[in-house]
């Protein structure tokens, strides 16, 4: 019977010592309550010995929790229905006031971002949920961490991971985006041929003070055409070559000689068929008048 009751008493007594026994990690704290009571100290990483069937040991979770925020419907501040998600990070700062502070500290974070985050849809336009999310992630950080920081948590960062749109959105935003797109590449078209034009008005008038920079140019483009071995070249001729040719050519001088005057014979103008002229007229009159003085 001793040995029986010396076997029992041991047993107690180890059963005893195992439920006074904890052991708490590196990334927690322990929050002991007595009989119901706060202890004030908290107890650290190690082996904790606590009061058995009196104190109860409660853990808190000292690391980075990243919980995820379900997508939220709202209606943006241009009235367009979109569907945004997030991500939260936080910590626990005071584990005292985890535990007596608030029931469900994770359940709380979560409601009070899902809360902030319809917020800040209702308050911003599409433009600013879609390019400007850094001054969003940070007013959500702000409306989340006020309340955190009462119950003991510290929100580290916020961000808005996507923002759903309807499909008739979509195809608006991309047609937007097309025409933007060609109405730049006109703009960058007249921009270039505007400088072209400026360009080639200021090589116009380097050619017209200086002519030989045009006949340099154009021996220049038959050598890059030369260079691909074409059979048959195609050679413009500019007409400002030609009158620089020309006031480059000296004049050229005569040297036809010329008569005296009066001594051209102007030849006779020929006559209709069957007249004749006056000296042909007095011919036979002279020819006869002779004839009668030799005989």
């Amino acid at each position: 019977m001793t040995v029986v009751l010396l076997i029992a008493i041991v047993t107690v007594g180890l059963l005893l010592l195992g439920s006074s026994v904890r052991v708490i990690n590196q990334y927690e704290r322990g929050v002991i309550m007595r009989f119901g009571r706060l202890r004030d100290a908290t107890r650290g990483p190690g082996l904790a010995l606590i009061a058995p069937m009196a104190d109860r040991l409660h853990k808190v979770n000292m690391q980075i929790v990243t919980m995820a925020i379900p997508a939220q419907d709202g209606i943006t501040r241009d009235n367009v229905t979109v569907k945004v998600d997030a991500v939260v990070y936080y910590r626990v700062v005071d584990p005292v006031r985890v535990v007596v502070g608030v029931q469900n500290y994770d359940y709380a974070i979560g409601q009070v971002a899902q809360a902030s985050l319809r917020s800040i849809i209702g308050k911003s336009d599409l433009d600013d949920l879609l390019s400007n999310r850094e001054r969003l992630n940070q007013g959500l950080e702000l409306m989340i961490d006020s309340p955190a920081l009462d119950w003991g948590v510290h929100i580290d960062r916020v961000e808005i991971k996507d923002v759903a749109l309807p499909d008739t959105m979509k195809r608006s935003m991309s047609r937007q985006a097309e025409a933007e797109r060609e109405r730049r590449s006109r703009v960058i078209t007249a921009d270039g041929e505007l400088q072209a034009s400026q360009k080639l008005a200021q090589a116009a008038e380097v050619m017209t003070e200086h002519p030989a920079a045009l006949q340099l140019r154009l021996l220049q483009t038959v050598v890059e055409v030369a260079a691909e071995k074409n059979s048959t070249l195609v050679l413009p001729f500019p007409v400002e070559l030609l009158r620089f040719l020309e006031r480059s050519t000296p004049p050229e001088t005569s040297f036809e000689p010329t008569e005296p005057a009066g001594a051209t014979e102007e030849e006779p103008a020929e006559l209709p068929h069957g007249e004749m002229t006056e000296a042909e007229a007095t011919r036979p009159a002279a020819v006869a008048s002779s004839t009668h003085a030799a005989g």
